[in-house]
């Protein structure tokens, strides 16, 4: 999948494809936010945005004859179409995803361009809709059928639904089975999440907002007004972030596929913490150090335990094959080691089958997953240097598997421009077997660093 945005906050023009584990490094105010903030609300929203219209006539003969059958093919012919709909009407949605006016998005474009080979229209698909007790409608499709079959279950042809929300049913479907193979399940860690562990019971925005207003002195409120105002005004990435860490009670409850098949990765992570997450039956969030008795909350435990719960959480209990982590700044208050047992991590995830996408300014990320790369390689030497220093296969990483962008200013050529322009974009590092990751950006700095202090050390001879 390729993203190409334009007049995005500050960047230009820009695009990226995702990849197993997509990074994009640059400083600070150079867009990397930008780009993820965006990319997350579309795999959040898409649903929102993909326009699939169902007749009343379609709608007639299945209250009448109680099946009809839908050539999905058609959908399939038409998808370029359809995505570059979805891209224009989330365009509208920009500013519910960063919280921000709709001045700041007139210019703004989004599109994504899909790799059409990626459909898995093939599979087959079952799904029953349901009332309450009442079964309603039987969604399905057989293996190699390009044909969605829908039988109404009930006996009577009024089963008290109206018809736009049949049709809704039915088109939410026919997204399901045509589209959804093409976006995989986000789960974000915002750079804000270091605070959500501490406030999570009070983070409640709408509320809070109401609150505010309401409290106001000498001020003539109206109920009705106030109620219907919009109070959502923080990025969509945020306010996902508070919700995921207000219900972690629940969360808690469930296991993920890597809890079940692979305990080893969630005791790395318990490692890297130095011990564990405990949600109490009260709702009650603490951390419980590796080998004492004691139990901190979290305002009173360190701050790379606030950073990584999210994190953590997700591993633990909700990561699914196919999902998308998106990581804003991975290596928030980690020790540089913690960053690289981190980077080992993300490349065990990413060869589990869950796509990684960060932001990041950690050289020692960067390093780690150099490391990772170039001792994936079939030389008796490298396997020797991996068994020396602990590295095991299961965390190698090929050059296929990653893409690595820098946000940057630089000379650009703009589309209906014949010049080059010094703008805001993002443009795709070099990454090799033997050298791995190239980011100029790091680079300069740490020469920077490493000439002035020769000049300190050498300077007066």
């Amino acid at each position: 999948m390729k993203v190409k945005v334009k007049n995005l906050g500050v960047l230009k023009q820009a695009e990226f494809s995702l990849g197993n584990l997509t990074i994009i490094c640059g400083g600070n105010n150079t867009g990397k936010t930008y780009a993820t903030y965006a990319l997350f609300g579309f795999l959040l929203l898409w649903e929102e945005t993909f326009s699939v219209e169902i007749s009343d006539e379609q709608i007639e003969i299945l209250l009448d004859k109680g099946t009809i059958t839908i050539d999905l093919s058609e959908y399939v012919d038409n998808i370029n179409t359809i995505i570059g709909e979805a891209c224009e009407n989330y365009t509208k949605l920009l500013p519910r995803v960063f919280g921000s006016s709709e001045d700041y998005f007139k210019q703004t474009e989004f599109t994504i361009e899909l790799d059409t080979k990626d459909n898995k229209l093939d599979q087959a698909h079952l799904q029953s809709i349901s009332t309450g007790s009442t079964e309603l409608f039987f969604i399905s499709k057989n293996n190699d059928d390009t044909n969605l079959i829908i039988n109404l279950l009930s006996e009577e042809k009024n089963i008290g639904l109206p018809k736009e929300v049949i049709k809704k049913i039915i088109s939410d479907a026919i997204k399901d089975v045509v589209f959804s193979s093409f976006f995989p399940r986000p789960f974000i860690a915002s750079a804000e999440r270091t605070g959500t562990g501490i406030f999570r019971k009070e983070l409640n925005f709408a509320r809070n907002r109401l609150l505010e207003e309401i409290s106001q002195p000498d001020k003539d409120i109206n109920p009705l007004e106030l109620l219907s105002k919009n109070y959502d005004d923080y990025a969509l990435p945020i306010k996902s972030n508070v919700e995921f860490t207000r219900k972690i009670e629940s969360i808690a409850k469930q296991k993920s596929f890597i809890f079940n098949e692979y305990p080893e990765l969630i005791e790395d992570f318990t490692d890297i913490i130095g011990g564990s997450y405990l949600v109490t039956p009260t709702d009650e969030l603490y951390y419980v150090p590796k080998g004492k008795k004691t139990r901190l909350s979290m305002d009173e435990s360190f701050s790379a335990v606030r950073s990584l719960l999210d994190i953590g959480f997700y591993i633990k209990h909700q990561a699914q094959k196919g999902d998308l982590l998106i990581i804003d700044e991975p290596e928030l208050n980690l020790h540089p080691e913690n960053q690289r047992r981190v980077a080992r991590l993300l490349a065990r995830l990413v060869n589990l089958g869950i796509k990684i996408f960060i932001t990041t300014h950690s050289d020692y990320i960067i390093k780690e997953l150099n490391t990772l790369i170039m001792l994936n390689q079939d030389q008796p030497y490298l396997q020797e240097i991996a068994e020396k220093e602990g590295y095991i296969k299961e965390e190698l990483l090929t050059t296929n598997q990653v893409k690595v962008y820098v946000a940057e200013s630089t000379l650009t050529l703009l589309e209906g421009n014949k010049r080059r322009t010094n703008c805001n974009t993002i443009t795709e590092a070099n990454i090799t077997p033997d050298l791995g990751i190239e980011v100029l950006s790091f680079d300069t700095a740490i020469d920077t660093m490493n000439r002035i202090q020769e000049e300190i050390i050498w300077g007066e001879e």
